[in-house]
């Protein structure tokens, strides 16, 4: 028998759309350095979850690689520097080039909302 392994790779194109708002979010000057862009982000259990490009990690394996799906950590911080939303983790900073339709402002606004200067660490097991 032989031994297999079933690997699935999710990712996106991204539209002339998503292209445009990373170039402009490339373009504009930050705070601090920039670990990557994301396009069509959504908050989920206090992590980001959007299409990465531009990821200062990206590896030999194509962990990171452009168009791919990808989930952040635990959000610190989120503000707004100049036209674009900045989320801050405990390692990286990322760029919201553009949110998804629907519930991407929505879930963000939420966490807003409900982080309020408070921090909340996601438990690592959830019941």
């Amino acid at each position: 028998m032989l031994n297999t392994i079933n690997a699935e790779l999710h990712g996106k194109r991204l539209t002339e759309f998503h292209l445009k708002r990373i170039s402009r979010a490339y373009d504009q000057a930050y705070s601090a350095p920039i670990t990557a862009y994301l396009s069509d982000v959504f908050i989920f259990s206090n992590s980001a979850v959007g299409i990465v490009f531009g990821h200062e990690r990206t590896d030999q394996f194509g962990r990171f690689e452009d168009g791919h799906l990808m989930r952040t950590s635990d959000i610190r911080f989120a503000r707004k520097e100049g036209r674009f939303w900045v989320l801050t983790t405990m390692r990286s900073r990322y760029v919201v080039a553009s949110f998804k339709k629907v519930i991407g402002r929505a879930s963000l606004q939420t966490y807003l909302r409900s982080a309020q200067g408070r921090y909340h660490f996601t438990p690592p097991v959830l019941q």
